[in-house]
């Protein structure tokens, strides 16, 4: 298998090491040493060295969520999470993916997101209808928001309303990118899916990312990737969070007491953890998870529940787990992806809100 040196040195030293072993949500769920990153180092060498052939791991390449806790959590600076996207994206080169990741590929190229939906629920379009004037400003909803939880698309909007913003929101909106980056990695068919979204985006001033996924590859990964972004790229919780402060939001004490989730793309790819917070503190009394901010744990999503659906559910039930040992009852969310998965769990009594919830609520 053709791999870079980079991700080969990295390969070699993490085969061995168990310094993040405690740390990965697809592994404590599973309960499985292959689920582990140390594990999937050690098959990705076995396949390097000529032991074994490719897709006899690739089940196991794609039980990584990409929540970059392992790549925190080293002290000497190895990345599992870039050896494993190597990987997806060799897999794709050599068309040895697993036909469900595949399918998704393809409803990716096709329909433009993982699920090849097209149709959005009347709620969800009627609200997008009512913002379809061209304004400076544009709410990008996401896959996720328009076509699995709509509910959660439509309340987005209507706190935008409720605040007094003028923005646009698309009725044919182009995908970011990102769940073709997560499946295949850096591929031609990636890139050239983000300089389409990039061409839209650039048409307003300010861009505005209800999901977190969307805004950490219009962020981050475009730069990485060579694609220039020229308008003003914005999370949906920093600009709620200017306008609880500027007033156009106004925080009302909704008498309730909760944790919030951090979201992993926000807190540790974008190093924002303190916007959300604000949000919550204006409409809440607000108490921490034991493992918060950049030491976030990854609860779930919906991507992967395609086709690890258990394994996700497990991955949800150990993050209100988490809540309930410390005597919360309700845990908000700024990720739909996260909120879609925790309300599909079993809650145990631990109400799930979002921040479109709790604001509105």
């Amino acid at each position: 298998m053709i791999m870079s040196e980079k991700s080969k040195q990295h390969v070699d030293s993490c085969r061995f090491c168990w310094m993040c072993h405690h740390i990965c949500p697809i592994g404590n769920a599973t309960g499985h040493e292959r689920s582990t990153p140390r594990a999937r180092a050690l098959g990705i060498s076995l396949v390097n060295r000529g032991a074994i052939d490719l897709p006899e791991i690739m089940d196991n390449i794609y039980e990584c969520a990409g929540c970059g806790a392992c790549v925190r959590d080293c002290v000497t600076g190895w990345d599992p999470v870039m050896f494993t996207k190597e990987v997806r994206l060799q897999a794709a080169l050599e068309d040895k993916l697993p036909a469900y990741i595949n399918t998704m590929v393809d409803h990716c190229l096709e329909a433009g997101n993982a699920y090849g939906k097209t149709a959005l629920c009347e709620k969800l379009a009627g609200a997008i209808a009512n913002h379809s004037a061209a304004a400076d400003t544009l709410l990008f909803l996401g896959a996720d928001a328009r076509y699995m939880v709509c509910e959660q698309g439509y309340k987005a909007i209507k706190v935008l309303e409720k605040a007094g913003v003028s923005f646009t929101v698309l009725a044919d909106e182009p995908a970011s990118g990102a769940q073709l980056d997560y499946l295949i990695g850096a591929a031609e068919e990636t890139k050239e899916q983000m300089q389409a979204a990039a061409r839209v985006m650039n048409a307003y001033k300010t861009v505005v990312f209800y999901d977190p996924a969307d805004a950490k590859i219009a962020k981050q990964t475009f730069g990485e990737y060579g694609i220039e972004l020229d308008c003003k790229a914005v999370t949906y919780t920093s600009f709620l969070a200017e306008l609880v402060r500027g007033g156009a939001l106004k925080a009302e004490d909704k008498g309730k007491t909760v944790v919030f989730q951090d979201p992993f793309q926000l807190s540790r790819d974008l190093a924002e953890t303190e916007e959300a917070r604000e949000v919550v503190s204006a409409f809440a009394t607000l108490h921490e998870m034991h493992l918060n901010r950049g030491e976030t744990v990854w609860a779930g999503n919906i991507l992967m529940a395609q086709y690890m659906p258990e394994v996700i559910k497990l991955v949800a039930e150990r993050r209100i787990f988490n809540a309930k040992s410390l005597g919360e009852s309700i845990i908000v969310t700024a990720s739909v992806s996260e909120y879609a998965a925790l309300k599909n769990a079993d809650r145990n009594g631990v109400e799930i809100l979002s921040l479109e919830d709790l604001i509105l609520g």
